[in-house]
């Protein structure tokens, strides 16, 4: 159940990371130093529910089939991109988290996807690659928009593995594609959130939440420095570069929330 039901339960992370966010949107990239969050790309208007919740607890992203097109021995890159290679440019962000919704660095990601005519390389290695996530548990992909074969709706294919944990294989959706209601192997909970982006391109989103058990991390003594890791609750100052704060939400510190930046999270005192 999404603790946003539930008034008892502290706010939930995801909460937490949309307004840390929308506070820092006038920071500069190069300070934040990493991709948006999965749930600020979600439209206006109805939709569907984007991006299994993290919230210290909530169900981890489901699972689904391998499909018969995996190879092994993936490269290690970031872009599939290939010199003349047509289709709609793509980009593909999001975070890894545990059960804690802290995030998992050095997080495996193996991603594999049809082209722009709906046929995979069965043969070689394109549209085929894996990559880690960093130290704030970020990734980001850039290929192209795959296309469609027989029986199917849009789909990129990935496995995702936190550091000597079992892997979760899984697949990404595109959301309002007509063939998402005659796909038999289509989850809802596992759309994208998307947008266009400049140039003709689009930009999606996801973050991941694996069946990994963490611990939520220390709890800070009232008064102390603000450190990254720790867990701050409503009402708790820290110290900043010799400066005092008080918390306004409960969170788990991380790189890039330092107080002066993110005035959803830390009110000067």
């Amino acid at each position: 159940m999404d603790s946003e039901t539930n008034p008892e339960r502290a706010i939930p992370r995801k909460t937490v990371l949309r307004a840390a966010l929308a506070a820092t949107a006038a920071i500069p990239a190069a300070m934040l130093g990493g991709p948006a969050l999965a749930r600020t790309f979600a439209e206006t208007g109805s939709s569907p529910e984007l991006t299994p919740p993290c919230d210290d607890g909530d169900d981890p992203t489901p699972s689904q089939t391998e499909g018969p097109y995996f190879k092994p021995r993936s490269p290690q890159r970031t872009s599939l991109l290939e010199p003349g290679m047509p289709g709609t440019r793509l980009t593909v962000s999001g975070y890894v988290f545990g059960l804690a919704c802290r995030p998992i660095a050095g997080a495996l990601l193996d991603f594999w996807q049809a082209d722009t005519n709906g046929a995979y390389d069965n043969t070689g290695f394109r549209l085929r690659g894996h990559q880690f996530t960093d130290s704030r548990g970020s990734f980001a992909l850039t290929t192209i928009v795959p296309g469609l074969y027989p029986g199917r709706t849009r789909h990129i294919h990935v496995k995702v593995q936190a550091p000597n944990r079992p892997v979760l294989t899984t697949q990404l959706y595109f959301p309002n594609e007509p063939r998402n209601n005659t796909d038999t192997i289509f989850d809802p909970r596992l759309i994208m959130a998307v947008r266009d982006a400049g140039g003709g391109g689009r930009e999606g989103a996801f973050d991941f939440v694996l069946a990994v058990p963490q611990d939520p991390g220390p709890t800070p003594t009232p008064g102390g420095t603000w450190t990254v890791g720790a867990t701050y609750r409503g009402g708790d100052r820290v110290t900043y570069g010799g400066r005092a704060y008080l918390c306004l939400q409960t969170h788990t510190a991380q790189p890039g929330w330092e107080p002066p930046y993110v005035p959803a999270l830390w009110q000067a005192a």
